[in-house]
């Protein structure tokens, strides 16, 4: 008599990871609209959040709208792989996304030594977007990472990771912010815009790595 064995969630989770490369898998309506609205509002955090470090001469807001750009091609790369004609490997665009990390934290952390002590403007539009970031991010990467598990979407699931790390930028850079419209102290921009720098390598480590399902790239 031959006995029945649930397969365990490793195994689904590998199957998933491992489907065959000629058949993309198909494109859910929740997958569909978490990466639009995910596209839209970064594209709309970037322009904000870069458009008021120039105007504010902020290194920390320069490094969480450079973040939101990396973000936008994650939420891309996530949509590329249900595409047939444009198929993109994600172990290969993990490897960019987490060179753009590694690269991104080197020039924040050499900015922020160079720029300390410069004088620099209160932002209102950063604290405003930051604040923003704070209330949107965390839920789009509770809803990301909900709808990775129930599909074993090893890219979905990265990318859920990518937008809890926007959250704590956002909270380091609006803390940086508020701290400077208060006491109008110099160097504190600068260190906020280094204490983004571990969260920049943790998250370049881990999205080269590979997140989520837990199998080899």
């Amino acid at each position: 008599m031959s006995t029945y064995s649930q397969p365990d969630s490793d195994d689904l989770c590998c199957g998933s990871c491992h489907a065959p490369a000629n058949r993309p898998p198909a494109l859910s309506r929740q997958i569909a609209w978490l990466q639009t609205v995910t596209i839209a509002w970064m594209v709309v955090e970037c322009a904000i959040s870069l458009w008021a470090a120039a105007q504010a001469h902020s290194v920390a807001l320069l490094a969480f709208g450079s973040d939101s750009l990396i973000e936008l091609l994650s939420a891309a790369v996530v949509l590329l792989q249900f595409s047939p004609r444009f198929r993109l490997k994600k172990a290969h665009a993990e490897r960019a996304a987490a060179i753009l990390l590694f690269a991104l934290a080197g020039v924040v952390a050499g900015i922020a030594v160079f720029a300390y002590r410069r004088p620099m403007e209160t932002s209102a539009l950063g604290i405003g977007v930051t604040i923003a970031a704070l209330l949107v991010m965390p839920l789009l990467a509770w809803l990301k990472r909900r709808q990775a598990q129930a599909m074993n979407n090893r890219a979905l699931a990265a990318d859920a990771t990518q937008s809890a790390t926007c959250a704590y930028l956002a909270a380091v850079t609006l803390a940086g912010l508020v701290f400077y419209a208060v006491w109008h102290i110099a160097w504190v921009d600068s260190v906020a815009a280094l204490a983004a720098v571990p969260i920049l390598l943790v998250e370049g480590r881990r999205t080269w790595s590979g997140e989520g399902c837990g199998c080899g790239v």
